[in-house]
């Protein structure tokens, strides 16, 4: 029994099938994740080492290459191992090759780290290990904010209540804060006094180690009871430790208030952050795997009443650089082109058929097979997002071609007398390989896309999903619901006028719409006449024809010559993201006057009515976590970020920030400024790297790699349209260099442990080699007990050259310039490694060029800096511009396949080799029409103008279908080839450019590119216009006249004289 049949003998069962699918598509719907992109589920693994006090170079040399060493022969499916260290802080990424079992690698990941954890310094504690995610980007952010409270109770207060309780918010991963002080218990050693008394700061540490301990006392079994014994190891008030004895010298006994003062206190500040020039901190949350942007967003605002409760009197915590405000108008920018699309495509329709009932009927079709593919969206693991969003805005204008050309055939039927069931089962009949044709070489030109890799594979698989699966959702409905349909709501019209929509019937009342539809109908009918005449004229002119059209192939060169190239359109989020660098060496309290100078030049440059909020964040984020899940170029506490978000009505963000690139520079030409990915958009598609162009020189001679990199960032911003171009590393930042003479210091009884802990004791604390803690009996936190000498103390090179040194046991001190001499010298501030080779980055960006040619001229410059190969220096050109290379690369390889896989299809239906070729010969002007289109509307190509030219393909073949199986109908019964042409352009006219119509009505709304993120869909909808507009003009003129100039015999048979299956 046939699907038509069965539907119209079951009408209820139809029925409830539907209302099933609705009821599980809207809850699934409601399920469904939704956030700006699909995931992008690349797996890269970030290793985070840290110890205190250790110098970049350091980190790299004795901790990071042992990891990395190891982990390259004992963990699987590695792609790449970058690296990247800091002062006190590693992180290593390490890239494994897609599909690779993630949860292994950390496995591998940790044992490799605790296998090598023995060979590395002192006291360090195992790694971090984390998965990364392109997707995995931060969402919303929290500021606290006080005027009574220090930054070190903010800080505290983010990291003890905010965290811990955003912690449950599903979806959600709150690193550690940003800004303000990490409070600990201090212990400020006085030099002179410890001088003065013969002891060290390492001294201090040992005593306080022994004094202060976590040691269990265990229990007593006393007569018939058990009673536990509590010690005083660990004091309940911090003033307590001030009494802890150090040492007896000649029988007097000192105490740790004798030469130090122990308060509530902080660590050094290395990491600042204000917002409008208030001082505060600042807690990023990221949203996680395939969770929801906008659920995440919401699960933390609902948790902020109760937080804002739990915080002292006087704090505020506010939510700022809210993303789900971009995605909620981006997403509801998609729909309401869809809708609006939708709303066109229906006015065509009612506009061609002239009722509407059938109108009705047809359009049906629409929300149910966007429901249906939904449905099948959410049981494969997809989120809703602008891409499947945009597949379903896509296809609207085609959902309806299925349901118009079963309807038209049925009303064909009507019209020769048949009863309406007959009519409904023999129209939908003769229709059904057609229809199943026309949507397999529509759904079959996606397919090279699933064959994509890398990013763009994760971003457009979801697109062309969900315009296959609403494609073959119509298919389905077409010949169930809609035969139902017509049955129901056709039946009175047919009786009551005994045929067609039309016929025979002149309204007894005056009817405004019926007017419209007769005028519309006496129009089309004589220009259904002009259009036969002038396909007659070509037809039997042929060469001059074909001639005109080769010619317009040919003055596509030009525009295609001059068209730009970007991997994606630029997204205007109204944010900004200023990196400020200052020289090298310059102290944080120096970088947030400099930074506050540049927020004051940013609000004259902008405009105070331009702008919402301004957020500095300076220096290193306190825990290595932070810098292995973000973007950031920060690398000490010379530079950092300044955030801006501009108010709901802005001017062009793009303009903004070529005014602050023109002028910033200017104004401060000790500073170094360029700009970072600041929307949600650009972030995922720079995959955590801090700039869209990265040109990488790889070297194990790093001061030759590092000299080629500043020639290289230097040649780069000569080039026109080239901006922000910067070496990454900052490898040359000023130090002073400790050179102990060891057997100097040996005969005075010191050796280089002991000094080494002095010193690192003094300005850097005792935490990492002397851990200690203190619990706070009124929050039950542990706080870190740590020695050193205040900052205030240490202020001059003397008081480094001053420092007291003693012997184990000693009476005497001696100062540290006795057994050493001093220097100074150049470290780096961080450490990159590639494959465990030194690299360095030279990062920049795009301005008012397109990206294509930005890589062709970089690639100019490259060829003539590189050096020979052997000098073994490797430069590679990486960034979005190799992902963009690689995703056109595999596009323009899939439009090819794509047109294979057309025309193989078209053969197994048509069993020829000649009428898919004249079908196809409408394709290079659906290709033609596509670069006019971008052309004229000043549109670069990029990867959703690809996809859209795959829709073009897809429907260019399925008009092509109509025209040339009724003109071979034509032949079959004896018809000339080239009146069967003409025939079939003026009979199959009104389809066509129905089913043209309206994919290019519906592709107006997000031609247009308004709204929130409306640029995103834009290029892939005028080159769906455009391909259209002139493929419609080639399948009705061009392709007849092929098929009169190829095919001369006046019968075309099968093998066994049989014709093809394929009717109009």
């Amino acid at each position: 029994m046939s699907l038509p049949k069965f539907s119209l003998t079951h009408p209820h069962s139809v029925a409830a099938i539907i209302i099933l699918i609705c009821l599980l598509g809207f809850g699934a719907v409601s399920r469904m994740p939704t956030d700006i992109f699909p995931e992008i589920n690349i797996p890269v693994v970030s290793v985070v080492w840290t110890y205190s006090g250790m110098s970049a170079e350091e980190m790299q040399d004795r901790i990071l290459i042992k990891h990395e060493r190891q982990m390259a022969s004992l963990v699987d499916d590695i792609d790449r191992i970058e690296a990247n260290s800091y002062a006190g802080v590693g992180v290593i990424k390490v890239y494994l090759h897609e599909g690779a079992d993630v949860s292994r690698a950390i496995t591998q990941l940790s044992s490799c780290a605790q296998t090598v954890l023995k060979s590395m310094p002192r006291n360090i504690t195992p790694p971090l290990i984390v998965r990364y995610s392109a997707t995995d980007v931060s969402v919303i952010q929290l500021s606290l904010a006080s005027k009574y409270l220090p930054d070190s109770r903010l800080t505290d207060l983010g990291q003890q209540v905010l965290r811990p309780n955003l912690a449950v918010v599903h979806g959600a991963q709150v690193p550690y804060p940003y800004g303000g002080k990490i409070r600990v218990i201090m212990v400020d050693l006085d030099p002179n006094a410890l001088q003065a008394r013969g002891l060290t700061p390492a001294e201090v540490s040992d005593a306080l180690a022994k004094q202060n301990i976590i040691v269990p006392s265990g229990d007593v079994k006393v007569g018939q009871n058990d009673y536990p014994v509590a010690m005083n190891n660990t004091p309940d008030a911090i003033a307590a430790i001030e009494n802890f004895p150090l040492k007896q010298i000649d029988g007097k006994t000192i105490f740790v208030r004798d030469v130090a003062h122990v308060h509530d206190g902080h660590q050094v500040q290395t990491n600042s952050v204000s917002q409008n020039g208030a001082p505060g901190a600042l807690m990023l949350v990221r949203k996680t795997g395939g969770t929801s942007t906008l659920d995440v967003i919401n699960g933390v605002k609902a948790a902020l009443p109760g937080l804002q409760r739990m915080m002292p009197k006087g704090v505020t915590i506010k939510a700022i650089f809210d993303q789900s405000i971009f995605v909620k108008a981006a997403l509801n920018s998609v729909v309401m082109g869809g809708l609006m699309a939708a709303g066109l495509t229906a006015l065509m329709i009612l506009l061609f058929l002239g009722n509407w009932r059938l109108t009705i009927i047809i359009l049906a079709s629409i929300p149910l097979s966007i429901i249906t593919a939904l449905l099948m969206l959410y049981l494969a693991g997809q989120t809703l997002n602008t891409m499947t969003l945009g597949g379903f805005a896509l296809a609207v204008g085609i959902l309806v071609d299925n349901a118009t050309v079963v309807i038209e055939n049925i009303e064909r039927h009507v019209g020769l007398g048949e009863e309406i069931e007959e009519a409904i089962l023999n129209g939908t009949s003769e229709v059904g390989i057609p229809t199943l044709l026309s949507t397999l070489s529509i759904s079959v030109v996606f397919v090279p896309v699933f064959l994509l890799t890398g990013t763009a594979k994760y971003l457009f698989s979801p697109l062309s999903l969900s315009v296959i699966l609403s494609l073959f959702a119509s298919l389905l409905l077409s010949f169930t619901l809609v035969p139902v349909l017509f049955m129901y709501l056709m039946r009175s019209q047919v009786g009551k006028h005994g045929g067609g929509h039309g016929q025979g019937h002149k309204p007894s009342r005056f009817n405004p719409f019926s007017m419209i539809h007769r005028g519309f109908e006496n129009g089309f009918s004589a220009f259904r006449e002009m259009y036969r005449n002038a396909v007659s004229w070509c037809v039997n002119h042929p060469v001059p024809t074909t001639m005109f059209f080769a010619a317009l192939l040919g003055a596509t060169v030009l525009p295609l010559m001059n068209l730009g190239m970007d991997f994606f359109p630029q997204i205007d989020a109204g944010q900004m993201r200023l990196h400020v660098r200052a020289p090298p060496g310059t102290r944080i309290e120096d970088t947030q006057r400099d930074f506050s100078e540049v927020e004051q030049a940013i609000r004259k440059i902008v405009g105070n009515d331009q702008i919402d909020v301004i957020l500095d964040n300076i220096g290193l984020p306190y825990s290595g976590i932070n810098i292995a899940l973000s973007d950031t170029a920060t690398v000490g506490p010379m530079d950092g970020e300044i955030l801006v978000s501009l108010k709901e009505k802005h001017t062009s963000t793009p303009a903004h920030v070529a005014e602050l690139r023109r002028k910033l520079p200017r104004m401060f030409p000790e500073l170094q400024f360029f700009f970072q990915p600041a929307d949600i958009v650009n972030q995922v598609l720079n995959f955590g790297q801090p700039a869209p162009i990265d040109v990488r020189i790889s070297s194990r001679n790093a001061e030759k790699a590092y000299a080629l990199a500043s020639k290289i960032a230097h040649d780069l911003k000569s080039v026109p349209g080239i901006v922000d171009a910067h070496v990454f590393q900052v490898p040359d930042a000023p130090a002073i260099k400790v050179d102990v003479d060891r057997t100097k210091a040996r005969d005075l009884d010191l050796d280089q442990h002991g000094l080494a802990n002095d010193v690192l004791v003094t300005l850097n604390s005792s935490a990492q080699v002397s851990p200690n803690f203190w619990l706070n009996p009124h929050n039950n936190v542990s706080y870190p007990l740590v020695v050193q000498t205040p900052t205030y103390r240490v202020k001059s090179t003397n008081d480094l050259w001053t420092l007291p040194v003693t012997a184990p046991n000693g009476t005497h001190s001696q100062l540290l310039m006795n057994v050493a001499k001093f220097g100074r010298t150049k470290v780096p501030m961080v450490v990159s490694q590639l494959n465990i080779a030194p690299v360095f980055d030279v990062d920049a960006d795009v301005q008012g060029r397109d990206l294509a040619s930005a890589a062709n001229a970089i690639d100019k410059v490259l060829a003539k800096d590189r050096p020979p190969v052997t000098s073994g220096i490797k430069v590679k050109l990486s960034g979005q511009i190799e992902t963009m290379r690689q995703s056109f690369a595999g596009l323009f390889g899939g439009m090819g396949l794509a047109v294979i896989l057309v025309f193989l299809l078209l053969v197994i239906n048509f069993q020829s080799w000649l009428d898919p070729i004249i079908i196809l010969l409408a394709v290079p002007f659906a290709l033609a029409g596509i670069v006019w289109m971008l052309f004229l509307t000043a549109t670069h190509i990029s990867v959703p103008a690809l996809m859209g030219s795959l829709m073009c393909i897809g429907l260019t073949t399925a008009n092509g279908i109509l025209v040339l199986t009724f003109a071979n109908q034509q032949v079959e019964l004896g018809i000339e080839p080239m009146h069967a042409a003409i025939e079939a352009g003026y009979t199959r006219l009104r389809p066509v450019l129905m089913t043209a119509g309206a994919m290019i009505l519906g592709m107006i709304p997000m031609a247009l590119g308004v709204g929130e993120g409306g640029e995103q869909n834009a290029p892939l909808a005028r080159a769906v216009i455009g391909g259209l507009l002139l493929a419609t003009v080639a399948t009705l003129i061009f392709v007849p006249t092929m098929y009169r100039l190829l095919r001369r015999d006046t019968s075309r048979k099968t093998a066994d004289g049989r014709m093809p299956l394929a009717h109009a």
